[in-house]
């Protein structure tokens, strides 16, 4: 999200976090927005800051600048840098980028110390590309903390979405498929998008 009255309306809608990219190579960069911004944003909805191997100083001081109440880490971040995040009492969310079964289990290193997996789609780039991974990956997915699902989520998946039964997925992260522009979402989209998922 960049977009002030953008924010406002995607607030309107059911959605439990809300992410702001604080990384400067992504076209949804929001290091320039006003924080004054995202006083619109209900205490119903997590203020989440997405960086990428940025370190606790800068994590922090953005998070206290900006209120964010989760932090999801899309690069190399190491366990003890989710444990310290923890430990400020930030909620966190560690991406972990999939193409083979063997990347799910890589994830044993980050059990207990961070509050969310976000299973995505394995780019050469960080995220955002727009394409999904092979969700019957998900199931050997053996582990204790739940995770959310990402990677090219679009309108069209609302059925396969429903036919998804791991006991440990807790939530979707969608973007770029309900996107007018890099950091613009289309509010009816999505608004729609939920409630199919709902019925």
């Amino acid at each position: 999200m960049r977009y002030a009255c953008n924010i406002r309306e995607i607030a309107s809608l059911p959605v439990h976090w809300m992410g702001f990219i604080f990384y400067d190579k992504s076209p949804r960069n929001a290091l320039s927005i006003k924080s004054d911004f995202l006083h619109v944003i209900p205490e119903s909805i997590s203020r989440t800051g997405v960086f990428v191997n940025s370190d606790f100083n800068t994590i922090m001081a953005t998070a206290t600048k900006f209120g964010l109440r989760t932090i999801q880490l899309h690069g190399n971040e190491s366990p003890e840098l989710c444990n310290s995040l923890c430990s400020e009492g930030m909620e966190v969310i560690k991406a972990i980028s999939v193409s083979i079964p063997d990347d799910i289990e890589s994830v044993a290193e980050y059990e207990g110390c961070c509050h969310y997996f976000l299973f995505d789609t394995r780019t050469p780039l960080i995220g955002g590309s727009g394409r999904q991974f092979n969700w019957d990956i998900l199931r050997i997915y053996k582990g204790r903390t739940p995770f959310l699902l990402s990677g090219g989520i679009g309108a069209s998946d609302v059925e396969r979405i429903t036919l998804l039964s791991h006991p440990m997925l807790a939530g979707l992260d969608i973007n770029s498929h309900f996107e007018l522009a890099p950091g613009l979402k289309s509010v009816s989209q999505i608004d729609h998008f939920i409630k199919r998922l709902s019925k």
